[in-house]
C-alpha cells in the first residue's frame, strides 16, 4: 500500500472513529513523520525557461549535455530535478530531422521535339469510400503529353516505381531524361541506381516550384476533375477500370488546346 493511501486512511480513522492521530498511524503501519510531511513546492519556472531555450540554440544536445551545461554557467539545480523537468516538457522525444536534398537547380520547361525524350512523373492521393487512402503515379510523355501509365494502390514505394517504368520500356524507346519533384520515392537510391543503369538523367524541379513540372501538374488537374472527383469508388478494382478506360480516352480522342486541338496520340502521327 503506498503512503498517500496510508495518509488517506489515517485521515479516514481520525475523522469516523475520533481516535488519535498516533493510533490510527500505528493501525496503518505508518510513521507519524511521514503522515504529517508536506512535500515543499519548488518553482521551476527558470529551469523550464533555460531548457526550453537550448534545444533552439543546440537541437542535437540530450538531457546530459543540457545537465553540464548548466552546471557549467554556474547553475546548481539538482540534476533529478533537471531531468524530471526535460522529461515534463518531452524533450527527450526524438525530432526527425529534414531530409537534406541536393541543390537543385532551375529548370526550363522546354518541349521536347520527338515523343520519348522526357518524360514526367508525379504522385496524386484520394481515398476509397470506406475512407481507405489511395495513390495513383502518373506518368505522361512532355513532347505530346500522352498517358504513359496510371499506376494505383494503397502504397507505392521506389521498388514499385521502377518496376511501373521497367513495364513501360517493354514498349517504349528509353527516354533521355524523367522530371519529377523531391518526393521520398523519387530520390531514392533504388530509382537513381536504376536510372544510371538506364543513362536516363533524372530532372528534379526545386522544391516549392511546381511550374517547373507544368506538364504533369497540368494534366493532374484534369484527371483529378474527371476521374478522382467524379466518382466514388468502392474499391482499387473499380478505380484501376475507371482509369484505364478514362487514359484510353484522354490520348485518343479527347482535344488537347496545346496540341493545335488534337488528341495526344493523332498529334504525335501528324508530327512524325
Amino acid at each position: 500500500m503506498k503512503s498517500e493511501e496510508r495518509r488517506d486512511l489515517v485521515e479516514y480513522a481520525i475523522a469516523e472513529h475520533e481516535i488519535s492521530e498516533r493510533q490510527a498511524c500505528r493501525a496503518v503501519n505508518l510513521n507519524r513523520g511521514t503522515y504529517r510531511y508536506q512535500a515543499s513546492k519548488t518553482d521551476d519556472h527558470e529551469i523550464v525557461q533555460e531548457l526550453q531555450q537550448l534545444p533552439e540554440k543546440q537541437p542535437r544536445w540530450g538531457c546530459r549535455k543540457m545537465i553540464d551545461y548548466l552546471r557549467n554557467q554556474g547553475h546548481r539545480w539538482n540534476h533529478k530535478r533537471i531531468r524530471r523537468i526535460y522529461r515534463d516538457l518531452a524533450l527527450n522525444l526524438h525530432r526527425k530531422p529534414k531530409k537534406r536534398l541536393a541543390a537543385r537547380t532551375a529548370l526550363a520547361l522546354g518541349v521536347p521535339v520527338q515523343s520519348d525524350l522526357s518524360w514526367s512523373l508525379d504522385f496524386m492521393s484520394d481515398s476509397l469510400s470506406n475512407g481507405r487512402a489511395i495513390r495513383t503515379l502518373n506518368i505522361i510523355d512532355d513532347y505530346n503529353r500522352e498517358v504513359l501509365w496510371i499506376e494505383v494502390d494503397t502504397s507505392l514505394p521506389a521498388e514499385r516505381v521502377v518496376r511501373v517504368l521497367e513495364n513501360l520500356l517493354l514498349w517504349r524507346s528509353t527516354p533521355k531524361q524523367i522530371r519529377m519533384d523531391n518526393g521520398p520515392e523519387f530520390i531514392s537510391m533504388r530509382l537513381e541506381k536504376w536510372a544510371k543503369e538506364k543513362q536516363i538523367e533524372l530532372l528534379h524541379i526545386q522544391p516549392g516550384k511546381p511550374a517547373q513540372n507544368a506538364y504533369i501538374e497540368r494534366f493532374n488537374r484534369t484527371f483529378r476533375e474527371d476521374v478522382l472527383d467524379a466518382y466514388l469508388f468502392d474499391n482499387l478494382d473499380e478505380v484501376r477500370d475507371i482509369t484505364e478506360r478514362w487514359l484510353e480516352e484522354y490520348n485518343t480522342i479527347r482535344p488537347h488546346e496545346a496540341l493545335q486541338g488534337l488528341p495526344p496520340r493523332q498529334y504525335a502521327i501528324q508530327n512524325a
